[in-house]
């Protein structure tokens, strides 16, 4: 099949797909009461979704993979473009899937890598388009390490728009604030009902739940965590318990250098650009409230343990 043809499938299939998603969260969600338009929102549609993406998807195929592709290119050899399409996604899908575990886990248990990642798990309003969170170094990293191999190994040029499909609708999946059981499946196959309890606020949790696709890899290297409920529904119980910055230019410089907010805005020039997005959200909920209407409902809570100081808890492993 054309290319293009892929490209286009791939593209119909991705909008179908969110916009089930969309209607599964306000049909039966996770957690009660969240907004369509909750905090954060915009940033992680213009900049992380949008904006980011498309810059980052010029910088790693057009000027990291293709340079590679010169010098490493193992095309030649043919060491799988005689498979089936479908038995190469597999395996890219299997593979980068592991590797994912394992940097995700290492991530969680380096300091300087942790400031990279700490962006994903800042927001306290988990849905389909909180997995597009992440800072820069961080999808640079990845995604160079999935895409590169397809290209320098010549697999079917069709495996890249394919297996990007496959990422975009699992990072929906398991971020969407969505009920779902899988029964037996989830050994197999990762699940919000998993994956949101690794963005909860407790400490069982922070070395555990480190799956993207398939969940087989946390029960196989003794990281899963199932406590059978849901986490508490407060603010608390959920994202990062320090405070962290909504910006997103500032979440980047936050990964570099630790400073207090607050105490910025005493220059005049920055209170203007941090206000900025807030009064143009205040003029938006006019029209589009963002905050949801009625009591908040909570969630068999569970009592949060008491976090630990960053420092400490990075090197903590279950």
């Amino acid at each position: 099949m054309p290319l293009q043809k892929v490209l286009t499938i791939t593209s119909v299939i991705l909008a179908c797909w969110l916009v089930f998603i969309i209607a599964w969260e306000r049909i039966s969600p996770y957690r009660k009461g969240l907004a369509f338009f909750r905090e954060g929102f915009w940033i992680d549609l213009v900049w992380y979704t949008l904006i980011q993406s498309y810059f980052l998807k010029i910088l790693i195929f057009d000027y990291i993979i293709m340079p590679l592709q010169k010098h490493f290119d193992l095309s030649h050899l043919h060491l799988m473009s005689n498979w089936p399409v479908a038995l190469q996604v597999l395996f890219f899908v299997v593979t980068h899937d592991l590797y994912i575990y394992l940097f995700h886990r290492f991530q969680h248990s380096n300091k300087a890598l942790w400031r990279i990642h700490e962006a994903h798990h800042s927001g306290k309003e988990v849905d389909f388009l909180a997995g597009s969170r992440s800072h820069i170094m961080e999808i640079i990293i990845n995604q160079t390490i999935e895409f590169a191999p397809i290209i320098l190994l010549g697999a079917n040029p069709v495996v890249v728009p394919i297996k990007a499909l496959i990422d975009a609708m699992f990072g929906m999946f398991i971020h969407a604030n969505i009920k779902v059981k899988l029964g037996k499946l989830k050994y197999l196959i990762n699940t919000p009902e998993l994956h949101l309890w690794h963005h909860a606020n407790y400490q069982e949790v922070f070395h555990a739940n480190f799956s993207t696709k398939l969940s087989v890899w946390d029960y196989l290297f003794g990281t899963v965590y199932d406590p059978g409920h849901a986490p508490g529904n407060k603010p608390e119980n959920w994202g990062l318990y320090y405070d962290y910055p909504r910006d997103y230019f500032l979440q980047h410089v936050f990964s570099i250098k630790r400073f207090d907010e607050k105490k910025l805005l005493k220059y005049p020039w920055f209170k203007w650009y941090y206000t900025l997005r807030l009064r143009l959200i205040d003029r938006l909920d006019k029209f589009m409230p963002l905050k949801p209407q009625g009591p908040e409902v909570d969630l068999q809570p569970s009592a949060p343990t008491t976090p630990i100081p960053i420092e400490d808890n990075l090197i903590q492993q279950n």
